[in-house]
């Protein structure tokens, strides 16, 4: 019976040290590749860089869906419709220049 309690203990002891052999593996992996302070400042910036484009075009679309007049007809059929909210409406019609049957199209392919 003691040898029965033994055998249990060291297989699970076996376990337990095949654990640890792994991770010795992972951290040995980690150790290896280090991470270069240049590339990691290339990477940032050209994140940065990315989302100042991103917000400039945003702002852009913003400023010229702005510009667009829609008919307060058109914004009615699209809402009766299609049964979206107003100001989705008028978003699609923005979009697409204030053409009612381009905005329709639009929403039928969305």
């Amino acid at each position: 019976m003691d040898e029965d309690k033994d055998t249990q203990a060291q297989a699970q002891q076996g376990k337990h040290n095949t654990g640890a052999a792994d991770l010795e593996k992972v951290t040995d992996y980690a150790e290896e590749k280090e991470i270069s302070g240049g590339n990691l400042d290339n990477a940032i910036n050209a994140i940065t860089d990315k989302r100042r484009r991103d917000a400039e075009q945003k702002a852009d679309l913003e400023k010229r869906l702005a510009s667009v007049k829609v008919k307060k007809e058109d914004v009615d059929v699209v809402v009766q419709e299609f049964e979206v909210p107003r100001p989705k409406a008028e978003r699609v019609l923005k979009e697409n220049n204030g053409d009612l049957q381009a905005a329709l199209t639009a929403l039928l392919n969305a």
